[in-house]
């Protein structure tokens, strides 16, 4: 069998987040052709996967931002320079070719050779955690992300969790839903205290210490929601009326084939140095995948990182090149 001719690159970029298209755009300052891979079908990451909706406070220069502006306004500053997005594809294999660099193998046979590396794939692959009263129910009333709220408007919605993202679904759907209840397992909860707080002043139902025990409704959709709620003279029965839940339970996320590629990995994080380097020369990584003692998780950070990277990445390609090409500003 013939192999594919590789598709040549200087860098090629793991992760479409906005750690992700930040780089590209600063690769093409940089001169550097480019070609990006996600295993998602659209740019922006788990920003577009998971809260699109939602609004984004610690982005520099925005008081605030909704997800889905945000990648938008990456996307089209990235694509001025043009870069090969290859979405809805997942880097496989990775091998060292003769003279410098790597081929990366793609599902479905594509060949990426590429001088350099830059891993910006966020948590890795993530699967959402299922609940389990809902078997069988997934995309007939339950769902894990709201990425269009406006298609839930008019519904009684219940969301099931008790973290940022659960709490984030209801202020985002308390505006346009007939109503929302809020169920979690436990009387504790791990969001942010403000966002509980904000919740609470709504008047949103809050049920605590309660399980979902069983989703009943017909050919025509979800109908109704069975819990079993923790009370004074024992667990109790209380069904709510409901056309969607969310299932806000977290999820579980892994590396998938990077966890291959002779990187040094801890928890689910590449290690790298101060230049976003990882163990093996020419493969780089920055975001929420990178790891390094004091690192703060922020798109934010994302942002500094992939510009530290891509300068070192620059040098690394061509030893001539300066470490700092100078400010964007000065470019006429």
């Amino acid at each position: 069998m013939t192999k594919p001719t590789p598709t040549e690159v200087d860098l090629l970029i793991v992760g479409a987040g906005p750690t992700g298209l930040f780089a590209a755009y600063y690769a093409g300052f940089r001169e550097l052709s480019t070609a990006i891979v996600d295993s998602l079908p659209e740019p922006g990451g788990q920003v577009t996967a998971m809260y699109p909706e939602k609004m984004i406070f610690d982005v520099a220069g925005f008081p605030a931002v909704r997800g889905r502006d945000l990648v938008t306004a990456l996307v089209e500053q990235t694509d001025q320079w043009k870069p090969n997005y290859l979405l809805g594809r997942k880097a496989m294999t990775l091998s060292e070719v003769d003279g410098g660099g790597f081929d990366v193998g793609l599902d479905g046979g594509t060949v990426i050779r590429a001088g350099t590396v830059l891993i910006t794939a966020g948590m890795g692959e993530f699967t959402p955690r299922p609940l389990p009263a809902g078997d069988g129910w997934l995309g007939r009333g339950v769902v894990h992300f709201v990425p269009a709220p406006e298609v839930h408007r008019g519904q009684d919605i219940v969301v099931v969790g008790g973290g940022d993202s659960a709490f984030d679904w209801v202020l985002s759907l308390h505006p346009i839903a007939r109503s929302v209840t809020l169920v979690h397992r436990r009387n504790k909860f791990r969001a942010f205290a403000a966002t509980v707080r904000q919740v609470q002043e709504l008047g949103v139902p809050i049920i605590t210490d309660a399980q979902v025990m069983e989703l009943r409704g017909d050919s025509a959709g979800l109908a109704e929601v069975e819990l079993s709620v923790k009370g004074e003279s024992g667990q109790e029965t209380r069904v709510l009326s409901a056309q969607t839940v969310v299932a806000a339970l977290g999820f579980t996320a892994d590396l998938g084939p990077i966890e291959s590629w002779g990187l040094e990995i801890d928890r689910r994080a590449i290690a790298v140095d101060s230049t976003g380097k990882t163990a093996r020369e020419r493969i780089y990584a920055a975001g929420d995948i990178a790891a390094y003692p004091g690192k703060v998780k922020l798109i934010a950070t994302g942002f500094g990182e992939a510009a530290t990277a891509v300068n070192n990445i620059a040098v690394a390609l061509d030893p001539e090149a300066h470490l700092f090409p100078g400010h964007s500003s000065d470019v006429s």
